[in-house]
């Protein structure tokens, strides 16, 4: 089954009110289909696996310490997705911080390793791995006014999906760090987007080993007024690497809200089809 398939699923979306970006790439066999994919967009949460690259990056060559205990500062703490601002502690690790961002986007987290490693790092790794388009533009706010940025991120479906395809080839900095990478994405909880109407065991031993039967996900998503993204890998008889960026005119309401989710649904079912298949020839 060839990737076309996806192509022709994200173009199915082309008659709503909003703009599907889509990227596909199989990472043994080469073969790559875009949508729109080199459109820059808002990507909110999904551009956190730019941070948590550069944090493995720096456990693997010893510049930072999976025990090190990093202090969450008042203006680290954020609205919206995450635990810590719930919790009564204030210390926590880096690798606490990084299975927090990766397992529930958790703000508060993300603002605290992006002032321990700083923005200019997340440009520098973004600028080595050729994701030209990738940036993380300001830390997680509750409110934006007109002295800040207008969006936390901005990228492109083809350079998740080039980040994604350097963690699971091992290229991304080390092989390790890009192990390290993938572990994270791992333990993401929110699987209600690409893969909602995948068939997979998101608790599966031996990830990122294919199963005998069944598929196998690793992902990250994005969640933003009038933006939904996700970013990972499917592994079945073939492994797919993928970005899916949705972007609509808030003002359309909750009914293009619905569209989008459903649209990327849709590619996610795609995608899982292709993955069960091995490419012909």
């Amino acid at each position: 089954m060839s990737l076309a398939q996806v192509a022709a699923a994200a173009r199915r979306s082309a008659t709503l009110p909003l703009t599907l970006a889509v990227a596909a790439v199989d990472i043994d066999g080469g073969e790559t289909v875009g949508v729109d994919d080199r459109t820059v967009l808002p990507v909110a949460s999904a551009s956190k696996l730019l941070l948590l690259a550069e944090v493995s990056r720096r456990l693997d060559t010893g510049e930072l310490l999976a025990d090190r205990p990093v202090e969450v500062l008042d203006e680290d703490v954020a609205d919206g997705t995450g635990l810590l601002r719930r919790m009564s502690r204030r210390g926590w690790t880096v690798e606490d911080l990084a299975w927090l961002t990766a397992s529930v986007s958790d703000n508060t987290a993300t603002n605290a390793l992006l002032r321990l490693v700083g923005r200019e790092s997340t440009a520098r790794v973004a600028k080595e791995l050729g994701l030209d388009r990738l940036t993380l533009h300001d830390k997680v706010r509750d409110i934006r006014g007109p002295d800040v940025p207008p969006v936390f991120a901005t990228g492109t479906a083809r350079d998740l999906a080039r980040l994604v395809t350097h963690a699971v080839r091992g290229t991304m900095s080390s092989p390790a760090a890009s192990a390290r990478l993938l572990e994270w994405m791992r333990a993401n909880t929110d699987h209600g987007l690409v893969p909602a109407l995948v068939d997979h065991d998101p608790y599966a031993a031996g990830f990122p080993n294919p199963l005998t039967d069944g598929l196998l996900v690793a992902n990250k998503t994005g969640t933003d007024t009038g933006v939904r993204a996700d970013a990972g890998v499917i592994v079945g008889a073939r492994r797919l690497a993928y970005a899916v960026v949705a972007h609509w005119d808030p003002a359309l309401g909750p009914s293009t809200q619905r569209a989008a989710v459903h649209a990327i649904r849709d590619v996610g079912r795609t995608l899982a089809a292709c993955a069960r298949r091995r490419a012909a020839g």
